[in-house]
């Protein structure tokens, strides 16, 4: 996971995976390279916190009825704008807009299409805890002519890169092209992206957990069975104790489980029954899921693995398990066992 002495940018990365292994165009590369740049610039803004007028609510609504912070509405439009002048890419969506966003033809038309979430874990925002931007770049279909929401409706397997960018301590860009995963962190008086990890790896087995409890009496009988048995630690059927964390900002419990192992759960509640669950099958669960199958985890909706689930509109929801594969794997048997005992 660690690497050498010798300082690897972005760039060289890049590269480098473009020479080697043939998996990066040289458009994919530039994409990559600008989604970069614009997160360096969400972070100044994050950095700079009440100095920078840009804590609090921006009084609206995104498309999912949720309040706005102002911090939202700025990494929205700083993705935007900096993806407006790449001939690379023909359209983007966003969580925060209700629907696509085709990119000025100034250029001959791009042959990529961007998703973003561009403030993951915004309730956190003023309490100065770690939050971050997700990303998943998927290939314009070849056959389309213009661009079209239905083009986004692609499968996560259909991901040609996916990554975040968590503002923490350390700003660090997480990154998967399909070979693995890298890590960089930003070098501050430099201004360039240092690689810091490569071929992370998630522990397959794990004794830590991350989940909002509160919420325990909502979840169907298959999620309860498996948070007992966690809780119940050395004297239960796991025979081991577990710690609970959960930070209520995807990218910073990703970002530990893909540092140190662990489960992610946020599953499907019977308060909105009609909801597969609460996070966005495009802009958050399948980039999510591509890290850690390339990291070696798993994840899954409970039942089926995320990244097979073919999309049907731009906002869909989805329940999520991810990270440790061990552990996910029992979750998901659960849920399997539990639909199976349905359906005598």
């Amino acid at each position: 996971m660690s690497v050498g002495s010798k300082r690897v940018s972005l760039t060289q990365y890049l590269v480098e995976q473009q020479r080697n292994h043939g998996l990066i165009p040289s458009q994919l590369r530039l994409l990559i390279e600008v989604v970069a740049r614009a997160c360096k610039s969400i972070a100044i803004s994050v950095n700079k916190g009440a100095l920078g007028e840009v804590l609090g609510t921006a009084g609206s609504e995104n498309v999912q009825g949720e309040i706005q912070k102002k911090l939202d509405i700025i990494a929205n439009e700083v993705l935007i704008e900096a993806n407006e002048w790449g001939g690379h890419l023909a359209a983007m969506a966003s969580e925060e807009m209700e629907g696509i966003y085709v990119v000025p033809n100034r250029f001959p038309q791009g042959e990529y299409l961007l998703m973003f979430d561009p403030l993951d874990g915004s309730s956190n925002i003023d309490v100065n805890v770690s939050i971050g931007t997700i990303f998943s770049v998927l290939k314009k279909p070849g056959d389309s002519k213009g661009v079209s929401e239905d083009d986004f409706l692609q499968p996560g397997t259909a991901q040609a890169a996916a990554g975040y960018c968590v503002y923490g301590p350390q700003t660090t860009l997480v990154l998967t092209v399909g070979a693995g995963v890298a890590m960089f962190t930003l070098d501050r008086e430099q201004g360039s992206w240092v690689l810091t990890a490569d071929e992370v790896q998630v522990p397959a087995d794990t004794k830590e957990f991350a989940i909002n409890m509160s919420n325990m009496r909502h979840w169907a009988p298959p999620m309860k069975r498996y948070i007992d048995e966690c809780l119940a630690g050395k004297t239960g059927v796991r025979g081991k104790d577990f710690n609970m964390r959960w930070i209520a900002s995807m990218v910073a419990d990703v970002h530990r489980i893909l540092t140190r192992g662990g489960v992610f759960m946020y599953p499907w509640d019977q308060r909105e029954p009609e909801k597969a669950g609460k996070l966005r099958l495009m802009y958050e669960a399948n980039p999510m899921a591509f890290l850690i199958e390339q990291a070696g985890g798993a994840a899954t909706n409970g039942q089926t693995r995320i990244m097979e689930l073919q999309p049907t509109k731009l906002h869909e929801r989805v329940a999520v398990m991810l990270g440790s594969k061990h552990e996910v794997e029992r979750i998901t048997a659960y849920h399997l066992e539990a639909g199976a005992e349905k359906t005598l």
